[in-house]
């Protein structure tokens, strides 16, 4: 084994890493620094929210957001914190994007929308969650698939969808008739 004498401390880090790998007491020392740092976008356009949103570093989405972050900020292929977050199946970070009104069923640049990458990643929590707060089961991918098209596709647990689904529904056709 060999050692290597070059410093590997953490101040080396962007603050694009430091908010992927939750380094919360290192990114708040970059962001005292002064520049507007908390919604610098990196070579992808991704901000530190971004990144932490697909890492489900959840603390850290939360100190962003307090410290500023844009919760509607897309990147150069209009990824988005709330597509990232679908799509790794983190749902309180979801919960909290979605109480910052960002756009529940924006596209990316294939058009995946949040629905559709929690759906591919077999995330049920996360779907219940998006269509509970208004996400479009009609939206389909450039590939014509729906939610449930994808899911069936995918040979994702049937039965488990299809009663998210059919109970979003009825709740739909319940309040339809309420008004």
């Amino acid at each position: 084994n060999c050692f290597s004498l070059m410093d590997l401390s953490l101040p080396a880090l962007s603050i694009h890493q430091l908010a992927a790998q939750g380094e919360l007491i290192q990114l708040k020392e970059h962001l005292r620094k002064g520049e507007n740092l908390v919604n610098k976008p990196d070579e992808r356009g991704f901000t530190p929210l971004i990144w932490a949103a697909a890492f489900g570093e959840i603390e850290t989405v939360r100190h962003l957001l307090e410290w500023g972050a844009d919760p509607h900020a897309l990147a150069k292929e209009r990824e988005s914190a709330l597509a990232l977050a679908s799509m790794g199946g983190y749902t309180d970070i979801v919960t909290m994007l979605l109480d910052r009104d960002v756009d529940i069923n924006t596209y990316d640049w294939n058009g995946g929308t949040p629905l559709l990458y929690a759906v591919r990643g077999n995330h049920v929590k996360c779907v219940e969650a998006l269509l509970a707060r208004g996400a479009d089961l009609t939206e389909e991918a450039d590939s014509g698939y729906t939610p449930m098209d994808l899911a069936v596709a995918l040979g994702h647990k049937k039965g488990e969808f299809q009663q998210v689904i059919e109970n979003h529904i009825l709740k739909l056709f319940q309040n339809k008739k309420k008004r």
